[in-house]
């Protein structure tokens, strides 16, 4: 078995960036601007309970 140090996660988790290679500051400037201005919001979608179908076909099966 191999130790932990010599393994290939080891050497991905702890691998020095190679220079010239980073992020464009263009590139990541532009990710921040699309995030911040996301259209999506998910507290907008978020469901509070059941809906009136399934309140109708609980309603029914409670009362034969």
């Amino acid at each position: 078995m191999t130790r932990f140090a010599d393994s290939y996660v080891s050497r991905v988790l702890f691998a020095i960036p190679a220079p010239g290679r980073g992020v464009d500051p263009v590139a990541r400037r532009w990710r921040w601007l699309s995030s911040v201005s996301d259209p999506y919001r998910p507290e907008l979608h978020y469901m509070r309970g059941p809906g009136p179908k399934w309140q109708e076909k609980h309603r029914r099966s409670a009362n034969p």
